[in-house]
């Protein structure tokens, strides 16, 4: 009998957008992608949240701002994998933008972030995890699908 075991890990991601901008924090000391820049904010959706809430909680908690529920815009859901051998876990990150937000940002978890900088869509520093690399220029192109796909190989 074949085993078909599986987890399907959810999460939310918040980019904060300045104009032609957007606001990266630097990972630190996390054990996954340390020293590369990623979304402002992000993490697990957690039972019983909902993946817009989750994203509401992830900017207060990481950022220290306040965001409206409607003040937030998802541009795309991500399904993502490593695609090592067979793989039991995927991923679905949902991304959403957010232009307007109450607080001034700022570093809220240093044992977790080394830096929190605006950057450009057309200027990212080199270190971005791929997958958040898609999004982005697909922001800074006008171009990202409402359903995106890394890591697999069908």
């Amino acid at each position: 009998m074949a085993d078909h075991s599986f987890a399907l890990v959810a999460a939310s991601y918040v980019l904060l957008l300045r104009g032609p901008e957007v606001l990266l924090q630097r990972r630190q000391k996390t054990g996954y992608m340390d020293g590369f820049w990623v979304a402002g904010a992000a993490g697990h959706v957690e039972p019983g949240e909902t993946a817009r809430h989750a994203a509401i909680r992830e900017a207060r908690e990481e950022l220290g701002v306040n965001i409206a529920s409607a003040g937030l815009e998802l541009v795309t859901v991500m399904q993502r994998t490593d695609g090592v051998g067979l793989t039991r876990e995927q991923r679905v990150d949902w991304f959403w933008t957010c232009k307007e937000w109450m607080g001034e940002p700022r570093i809220c978890e240093p044992e977790k972030t080394s830096d929190l900088r605006w950057f450009p869509l057309t200027d990212l520093p080199d270190l971005v995890p791929a997958y958040e690399r898609i999004v982005l220029a697909g922001l800074r192109d006008r171009s990202l699908p409402m359903d995106t796909a890394y890591g697999f190989t069908n």
